[in-house]
């Protein structure tokens, strides 16, 4: 163990060396040549509302070189001296070619106008087109707002989480489940940011809608592989959805009313071209249209959600940028009892141009996730139980992206995030007394350093890569136990009980991470991409249900608990047709992954100050290939994507010492996303899911005592039965209401929607029971979350 350790250790020092000689090379060459060379930079922005552009391409007419603007809208192009012409082209914009002397550093800031596009020029992306081909990345999907809004959704309303599960290698372990998998993984293991500061519950209505607000969701990008440096934290995937900066043109509303929940979006500029705001909010109204139908009992009950999103930017001059998002989001439900959960989140960027080639982005966040579970005795006057959970954290990251020269972009930064985990604080109180049976606080810094460069090789291939430092300080105040041995999948119990002061470190982790992805052009329209990337996780969900609810906690890697290591491969294949109009790809991965969480048989994991004794740790792999065929321009767009893909872990003492399939294994996975546009005032949309059934847990025999069925698993195996496939098919009819005048701002369209067209009772679980007339006979249930079509209808405006 100690040479492997020795081993791994001196692998990751030798790819540190590599890394800075190679920067070191780099760097020199760049300096020698520097005397004749200049530097175009500057941002590019949407003419009407100001908005920055995210991956706007730039390219040199004639050669191959160019570059692409960042998530702030920013790009920087160092070229020798001499006059070029700078082509700026994104996908739904009108191409602009400006004719640049460069014999001098140079400022341009770009404005693209929206194509007035015809029937046949319809797109569904917003990106360069041949990006899939030619840029470095993979495994990776980005959906802008236009194309979200054409998939049809659950009761007529846009949903960015749902979107996303049409993609390859994306699944969910079925309707009513929050969160999503990638790639094999657990929900937990999928970092979800919003506009940079992370999101611990993604959902609202147990998971029928995500808590991004459409109407101000500006870009949506899903990392599944070859993560680069900059990321880390999480194992499978990373979901960054950049928020709107708001209109700093003109006031600007949009919104619609929908059968469950309206909403309404509010931008305008504060200073015309120098700050400007967006309000976004909804609120569901269940409560209010169920009240007058609802009994004595019930006429007090509770159950809707809402959620705020706000964002202000400020240009104070052409080096500094400052911006302050914030987002607030509750789900309430309570009939004689009290149940809530939300997220708050706040996120300071400031954007500084130190240079033509050095950006800066400092970022600092404030992320809150909480629920509240409360009773009250009708009986008993002042008899009651409340519980209260918190994750909460601080961060601060300044991120520097220096580009050195055409062909090398180079990043680096850090990391720290300051973690309060609140278990649960849990008051009893009765007549005559109060009992605190709360759990303590755990407490954790992690703190990371990286670096990256993007680097182009000839005019064929390009490489990226990257080294990702973390560590991990699991800090006092409270108590750290050291548990006993004992037998595999029996609960351990604790021999001793230290306590530890305020920040005093209890368990110190360490990891490096380093990243690879490398593009081989093999022609104009087609390449052939790979990637390896080493992810570390330090916080995990403590969580042994069939889907994950919001009364699940969240737990640092301890002196009992060891962080999750995972390590992937991904090779892919990536074409283009018909001048861009298709794009195809074909991914094979394989990743393994250590120290994953699982839980002994019977754990208890409710306000259990012992709960590391009920948790094992053991280790999982996950391998699939994906295929993906996309048309973008047309009447007809859309997708289609299949993921064959296998995902398992083996625990000691947990079925027989062998592997078995995760919860939330889908051997299948289907999907067809389609849009027509028949004309500009209809269109009609389509999806179809196909998904192998996930495996659960049945007995293999019975008990009989006194009447009663015990069941039994003989053979104490994990997951041995696969419930019935999932399929559905949603429709939608969307009715555009066009401007009449070129002049009138007010647009409006309804969308008319049937999701799970053909009525079909897909099962989400399946329990056993005694039959009631017979009870010596057990019969399956099958329980469906929504068991028949759902048709609806919404009105959506604009002006």
């Amino acid at each position: 163990m100690q040479a492997k350790f020795i081993q791994a250790h001196f692998f990751m020092r030798l790819i540190t060396i590599i890394l800075l000689v190679c920067l070191l090379v780099q760097t020199v060459v760049f300096h020698v040549h520097a005397q004749e060379k200049y530097t175009l930079s500057g941002y590019v922005r949407d003419s009407k509302s100001g908005e920055t552009l995210i991956g706007v391409n730039i390219a040199v007419k004639g050669t191959a070189i160019g570059t692409t603007t960042n998530p702030y809208g920013f790009y920087s192009l160092t070229l020798p001296k001499g006059t070029y012409q700078i082509v700026y082209s994104f996908i739904g914009y009108q191409q602009v070619v400006k004719t640049i002397d460069l014999s001098t550093n140079q400022r341009q800031d770009i404005e693209l106008s929206e194509e007035n596009i015809e029937l046949q020029e319809v797109v569904v992306t917003a990106e360069a087109a041949d990006a899939a081909v030619k840029s470095m990345e993979m495994s990776v999907n980005r959906l802008d707002i236009k194309t979200i809004q054409r998939i049809p959704a659950f009761l007529g309303e846009v949903d960015v989480i749902r979107s996303i599960q049409l993609l390859p290698g994306v699944s969910t372990v079925g309707e009513g489940a929050t969160g999503f998998n990638v790639r094999g993984g657990s929900i937990d293991q999928n970092l979800v940011l919003i506009d940079e500061a992370p999101v611990y519950n993604s959902a609202h209505l147990f998971g029928f809608f995500s808590v991004f607000n459409p109407d101000a969701v500006k870009d949506v990008k899903l990392i599944k592989g070859g993560i680069p440096s900059p990321y880390g934290g999480r194992l499978s995937s990373i979901l960054d959805v950049r928020t709107k900066e708001g209109n700093n043109r003109r006031f600007a509303m949009q919104g619609g009313i929908g059968a469950i929940f309206s909403r309404l979006t509010l931008e305008a500029p504060i200073v015309k071209d120098k700050a400007s705001f967006i309000v976004a909010g909804r609120r569901s109204y269940i409560d209010i249209l169920a009240k007058p139908f609802l009994n004595n009992d019930l006429r007090n009950s509770r159950f809707y959600f809402y959620d705020l999103t706000a964002k202000v930017n400020w240009k104070a001059n052409d080096r500094n940028n400052f911006y302050l998002s914030s987002y607030f989001g509750r789900d309430v439900f309570g009939s004689g009892f009290d149940f809530n959960w939300g997220n708050a989140t706040t996120t300071f960027r400031w954007n500084h141009l130190y240079s033509d080639r050095l950006f800066m982005n400092l970022t600092a966040f404030y992320s809150n996730y909480d629920y509240l579970l409360g009773f009250r005795d009708s009986g008993v006057q002042g008899s009651r139980f409340d519980w209260r959970s918190n994750i909460i954290n601080y961060s601060i990251k300044p991120d520097l992206t220096y580009y050195l020269n055409a062909n090398n972009t180079l990043k680096f930064g850090l990391q720290s995030i300051l973690y309060d985990f609140r278990p649960g604080k849990a008051i009893i109180t009765s007549a005559d007394r109060t009992s605190d049976i709360s759990l303590d606080s755990k407490y954790a810094l992690e703190s990371a350093l990286y670096i990256d460069n993007e680097q182009k090789l000839s005019e064929r291939v390009s490489v990226q890569y990257g080294l990702r430092y973390s560590m991990f300080n699991y800090m006092g105040r409270g108590e750290a136990f050291t548990f006993g041995e004992a037998p595999p999948n029996t609960r351990r119990v604790p021999i001793e009980t230290r306590t530890y002061g305020q920040f005093e470190t209890i368990q110190r982790y360490a990891n490096f991470e380093p990243r690879f992805a490398i593009n081989w052009g093999l022609s104009p329209t087609s390449s052939l991409k790979a990637s390896y990337n080493r992810m570390a996780q330090y916080i995990h969900l403590v969580s042994n249900t069939a889907a994950s609810t919001p009364l699940d906690i969240w737990t640092p890697s301890t002196n009992n608990i060891r962080p999750q290591l995972a390590d992937q491969i991904a090779i892919g294949y990536f074409r283009n047709l018909k001048d861009n109009m298709w794009e195809t790809s074909v991914e094979v991965y394989y990743k393994t992954m250590q120290n994953q969480l699982d839980y002994i048989d019977n754990a208890d994991l409710l306000l259990n100050r012992f709960i590391e004794g009920d948790l094992v740790q053991g280790i999982g792999r996950a391998y699939g290939a994906e295929f993906y065929i996309r048309k973008t321009r047309g009447q007809l767009t859309g997708w289609i994507s299949y993921t064959l893909a296998n995902s398992e872990r083996k625990v000691e003492g947990i079925n027989s010492n062998q592997w078995f399939p995760n919860r939330f294994d889908r051997r299948h996975n289907g999907n067809i996303s389609v849009s027509y546009e028949y004309n500009k005032d209809w269109q009609f949309s389509a999806n179809f899911v196909f998904q192998t059934g996930t495996p659960v847990t049945f007995p293999t025999g019975r008990y009989e005592v006194q009447g009663l069925i015990i069941p039994h698993n003989v053979d104490n195996s994990r997951n041995n039965v696969r419930i019935a496939p999932y399929h559905r098919l949603d429709l939608s009819v969307t009715k555009y209401n066009k401007k009449k005048k070129p002049e009138q701002r007010w647009e409006s369209y309804w969308v008319f929607s049937v999701y799970n067209a053909y009525n079909r009772r897909n099962p989400f679980a399946i329990y056993f029971r005694q039959n009631p007339d017979v009870p010596v006979n057990t019969e399956a249930i099958r329980f469906s979350v929504v068991g028949s079509f759902v048709p609806a209808i919404s009105y959506n405006f604009k002006y």
